[in-house]
C-alpha cells in the first residue's frame, strides 16, 4: 500500500464535501494560510486555483504538483507579502464540462456554473471566516491547462471580484469562443492585472493562442498590466507551473 500523501503545516481542509449548489456536487477545498496568519490580525490577499488536488506540496513528493505552498513560503521569506491560496479539488471525470465556459463538440460546458460557485458561494463563505482583503485588488484567480481558461473566463465575467489573474498555459483550444467573450468584455479589463504563461515546447497552437490572447487583451492600449512569459524549455507539465508561480506571485506584488 503506498503511503498515504501529508501536507505541509501551513496548508489546511477547509472541507472534504464542500457543496456547490450551482452543480449539486460536493467539493475538497484546501486553503494554504502563511505562517504569519495565526500570530496576528491583519488581513490578507486571496488567491483561488483549481485542480486542487495538485497544487500543494506533499510529503512524499508527487511529480505531478505545482507545490504553490513552498513557493509562497519562499517568497515570503525574502520578503515579500503574505497571501492566503485557496485549492478547489477538480471534478475529476466532469473536470473538463466544469473548467469549460461553453457548450461543444466535447460536451456541455458548465464553466459559468462553476464560476457562479467560486463568486456567490466560496468566496463569501472564505471572506466571512477567514481574514481576507475581499476586493477586487486583493482577489486574484489562477490556474494551469483547462484550469487557466476559466480563470481567463471568470475574470472576464466578474472583473468587479477578481482585479487580477494568473493564465498558465490555457487550453484555448478547447473552448475558442473565449477570445470573443474576452473581446466583448475588453472594456472592463482596463486595470486589471493578467499574467500569461506559455513553454516554447507546448505546440505551436497553444503559443499561438495564447499570443493571440494577449494581443487581443492588449490592443486597446489601456491595459499596462498584463504580462507574457514565453518560456523556451517550458512544456505543459506541474513542473514547469510550479517554477513559473514564482513570477506570478511576484507580479502580484508589484
Amino acid at each position: 500500500m503506498s503511503e498515504k500523501p501529508q501536507y505541509g503545516d501551513h496548508v489546511h481542509l477547509l472541507s472534504d464535501t464542500f457543496y456547490i449548489p450551482q452543480l449539486e456536487r460536493y467539493r475538497k477545498i484546501q486553503l494554504y494560510l502563511p505562517k504569519g496568519y495565526h500570530k496576528s490580525e491583519k488581513r490578507y490577499p486571496v488567491i483561488y486555483m483549481h485542480d486542487g488536488q495538485h497544487l500543494f506540496h506533499t510529503q512524499p513528493p508527487r511529480n505531478d504538483e505545482w507545490a504553490v505552498d513552498s513557493v509562497a513560503d519562499e517568497l515570503i521569506r525574502s520578503g515579500l507579502k503574505e497571501m492566503i491560496i485557496i485549492g478547489i479539488d477538480h471534478a475529476e471525470k466532469n473536470r473538463f464540462n466544469e473548467y469549460s465556459p461553453f457548450d461543444g463538440d466535447q460536451g456541455k460546458g458548465e464553466g459559468k456554473a462553476y464560476a457562479d460557485f467560486i463568486v456567490k458561494t466560496l468566496k463569501p463563505f472564505v471572506d466571512s471566516n477567514y481574514r481576507t482583503l475581499p476586493d477586487a485588488k486583493n482577489t486574484a484567480i489562477a490556474g494551469g491547462s483547462m484550469g487557466g481558461l476559466i480563470s481567463m473566463y471568470i475574470l472576464a465575467t466578474y472583473p468587479e471580484i477578481f482585479g487580477s489573474a494568473g493564465i498558465f498555459s490555457p487550453s484555448f483550444w478547447y473552448a475558442p469562443s473565449i477570445f470573443n467573450y474576452v473581446e466583448e468584455n475588453l472594456p472592463k479589463l482596463g486595470n486589471h492585472k493578467i499574467y500569461l504563461v506559455v513553454g516554447g515546447k507546448e505546440g505551436g497552437i497553444m503559443i499561438n493562442d495564447v499570443k493571440r490572447m494577449h494581443t487581443l487583451i492588449t490592443s486597446t492600449d489601456n491595459n499596462k498590466q498584463v504580462v507574457l512569459s514565453e518560456v523556451a524549455d517550458g512544456r505543459h507539465k506541474e513542473w514547469f507551473w510550479h517554477r513559473e508561480f514564482s513570477g506570478f506571485y511576484q507580479f502580484l506584488n508589484n
